[in-house]
C-alpha cells in the first residue's frame, strides 16, 4: 500500500506498482491520452510529481530506447488511477512497473486521479509526497515508515533553485550534418528537438546550459534555447548567454523554458501559472496570421506580455485561458514559443516552426 500526501494534508491511499521509496516534489497533472514513456523521460518533469489523467497507464509497456526525450525517468512519482500490468504491443519490452522500479521511481495506483486533478485546478499545484508501506516482519514496515518521513519531512520544492545543472549535458555534443548548424542551449532539452533538425539536414552542436557558444568560438548560423524545469529567473547564465547573442543579432528560437528565458533577457517578466499547461490538446492562436493549431505543452510558468518591451509584440496565446503562447521580433530574427513543436507525444501542427526558423540562417 502507498499515499500521496499534499501539502495541505490531503491523502490519497492506493496501491504501489513502482520503486518501494519515499519521495517528494510539485504535484501536476498531464491531460494526454498517450505517451507516458515520452512524458516520463521529458527533463522538464524534473522535480515533480506527474498525476496521469487518463486512467488505464501501461496497456503497451515501455518500448525501446529510441522513443526516449531523454536517458532516464525524470519525474518524482508517478499517479495513476488503473495500471495494467499485461502490456499488449509488438515493441514492448518490459511492464512500466518493471521500469520504474529499474530507475527507483516509486508509483501508485488506484487513486481517484478525477478527484486529484479536480482539486489541483481548484487550489493550484502543491507540493506533496509519496510514502509506500512495505509489509515486512518483525516490525520493518514501521521501521520503513519512520524513514520515510524523516526523507519526507521536508519536501521538494524544484522552483526554489536552479535545476538546470541536474538536466542539461556537461559536455558539447554534435549530432547530424548540412550546410548550417544550430547551436541547442540544453536546458533539459527534449531528443525530438534534435532529430527534427537532423532530419532537416542540419548540424546541431549541444551544449550546457551555461555555455555561451559565442564565447567559446563555436562556428553557427543560430541558437535553439531548448524547453526544461523550474523557475526561469534563477538560470541567470542562460539569460546572459541570450543578452549576448540578441546584441549580436544572431537568429533565435526559444522553445517553452527557453521561451521564458528569451523574454527575461529582453527585459520582460514572467509569472508563474495556476496549475500550468500540460497535455497535448491546447489550442493556440497565432495572432499575427489568424491561425489557429493545437498544440502539445509542458510548462507551469508564463510569459507576462503586459512587460513586452519595444520592437516585440505577442505571437501566440493559448485559446483556454488566453496566456501567452509565444513572442516574436518585429524586424530581428528573434522567436520563440511556449508548447512543443516537436511534440512526441502530441499533434503535429506545430512542426512547420523549425521549418520558419531555418529561413533565418
Amino acid at each position: 500500500m502507498a499515499r500521496l500526501i499534499l501539502e495541505d494534508g490531503t491523502i490519497f491511499e492506493g496501491e504501489s506498482f513502482g520503486a518501494d521509496k519515499a519521495s517528494s516534489g510539485e504535484v501536476v497533472f498531464n491531460t494526454g491520452m498517450a505517451g507516458y514513456p515520452e512524458s516520463l523521460t521529458d527533463p522538464s518533469y524534473y522535480g515533480q510529481i506527474l498525476v496521469l489523467t487518463y486512467p488505464i497507464i501501461g496497456n503497451y509497456g515501455v518500448p525501446p530506447r529510441e522513443f526516449f526525450e531523454s536517458g532516464k525517468i525524470r519525474v518524482k512519482g508517478l499517479i495513476v488511477q488503473n495500471y495494467s500490468s499485461r502490456p499488449s504491443h509488438f515493441e514492448s519490452l518490459k511492464t512500466l512497473g518493471a521500469w520504474l522500479k529499474e530507475e527507483g521511481v516509486p508509483a501508485i495506483c488506484g487513486i481517484d486521479t478525477r478527484a486529484l486533478t479536480l482539486k489541483l485546478r481548484d487550489h493550484g499545484v502543491m507540493l506533496g509526497k509519496i510514502e509506500s508501506r512495505i509489509k515486512n516482519p518483525a516490525g520493518g514496515e514501521a521501521r520503513q515508515r519512520r524513514q520515510e518521513s524523516r526523507e519526507t519531512q521536508s519536501q521538494y520544492d524544484p522552483n526554489m533553485q536552479n535545476v538546470l545543472p541536474e538536466v542539461s549535458r556537461k559536455t558539447v555534443e554534435a549530432y547530424g550534418e548540412g550546410k548550417k548548424t544550430i547551436v541547442l542551449i540544453d536546458c533539459g532539452d527534449k531528443e525530438n528537438i534534435i532529430r527534427s533538425f537532423v532530419k532537416r539536414n542540419t548540424k546541431v552542436y549541444v551544449v550546457p546550459w551555461d555555455f555561451d557558444p559565442a564565447k567559446e568560438g563555436l562556428k553557427f548560423d543560430g541558437v535553439m534555447v531548448s524547453n526544461g524545469p523550474g523557475d526561469p529567473k534563477l538560470a541567470k547564465a542562460t539569460i546572459e548567454t541570450i543578452k549576448n547573442l540578441l546584441k549580436e543579432n544572431v537568429p533565435t528560437f526559444g522553445i517553452c523554458l527557453g521561451s521564458q528565458l528569451l523574454a527575461l533577457a529582453t527585459g520582460a517578466d514572467t509569472y508563474k501559472l495556476k496549475f500550468g499547461h500540460r497535455g497535448q490538446n491546447q489550442p493556440c492562436l497565432d495572432v499575427i496570421n489568424n491561425r489557429a493549431i493545437i498544440t502539445s505543452q509542458n510548462h507551469g510558468f508564463a510569459v507576462d506580455t503586459k512587460t513586452l518591451q519595444p520592437g516585440w509584440v505577442e505571437w501566440f496565446k493559448n485559446l483556454n485561458d488566453g496566456s501567452n503562447e509565444g513572442i516574436r521580433h518585429k524586424s530581428k530574427p528573434f522567436m520563440s514559443i511556449q508548447f512543443h513543436p516537436e511534440a512526441s507525444p502530441g499533434p503535429v501542427d506545430a512542426d512547420y516552426l523549425f521549418d520558419e526558423f531555418l529561413t533565418y540562417l
